[in-house]
């Protein structure tokens, strides 16, 4: 099997959330100033007041804090990655659980495994994965619904120069545009010395 894969679709762009500045103007009072501004000595005090501001340099409206002014909210979900690694005899065997704990679906998912050795040149990679340089895979687990089953990733790898030990660090690349309301459970980090244990993440 080569090195890349033909006909994946693997959306890795992740949609940002857009921020508004909001500037308010602030009028400074200057020592010596008439006490009523826009008048001169002598004229009628009586009547509206009158300011000197120009109508485009009025104060602008405070948002409130936290909300994106003109922007819809993301939709949100909860992604979360679990399983384990274990490796020996030259291979890294890991088995990933992805499921979505909700409350909205979410209509695709990237996880990226990156590993400190580089991996063999010659690869077997399930459907679905495909290299990405030389220590990193990249698996797209499709949609996930709110509460739904979880999908099951395998990978069986061989490093390159047989280490003693990998390190696999995973995380998520792609969410299908959704804000995670709980990054933590789909970030991981394993130390996997050549004994053949399996360990948990």
């Amino acid at each position: 099997m080569g090195l890349t894969r033909r006909g994946l679709l693997m959306p890795l762009s992740a949609a940002a959330a857009m921020a508004a500045a909001v500037t308010v103007l602030v009028a400074t009072a200057v020592p010596g100033a008439a006490a009523s501004a826009g008048t001169s000595p002598g004229a009628p005090t009586s009547g509206a007041p009158t300011s000197d501001l120009p109508a485009s340099a009025a104060p602008v409206p405070e948002a409130p804090v936290g909300e994106v002014v003109g922007a819809a909210p993301l939709p949100e979900a909860d992604l979360s990655h679990h399983g384990y690694v274990s490796f020996s005899n030259g291979h890294i065997a890991i088995r990933i659980r992805s499921e979505n704990l909700g409350p909205s679906d979410v209509t695709a998912s990237t996880v990226r495994l990156r590993f400190s050795a580089p991996l063999a040149v010659t690869q077997e990679l399930p459907y679905g994965c495909l290299r990405s340089g030389k220590a990193t895979v990249l698996c797209e687990t499709g949609g996930l619904r709110a509460g739904g089953g979880a999908r099951q990733t395998a990978l069986d790898l061989q490093p390159a120069g047989g280490p003693d030990e990998v390190i696999v660090r995973l995380d998520t690349v792609w969410n299908g545009g959704v804000r995670d309301t709980d990054p933590k459970n789909n970030v991981h980090q394993v130390l996997a010395p050549a004994t053949g244990d399996a360990y948990a993440f």
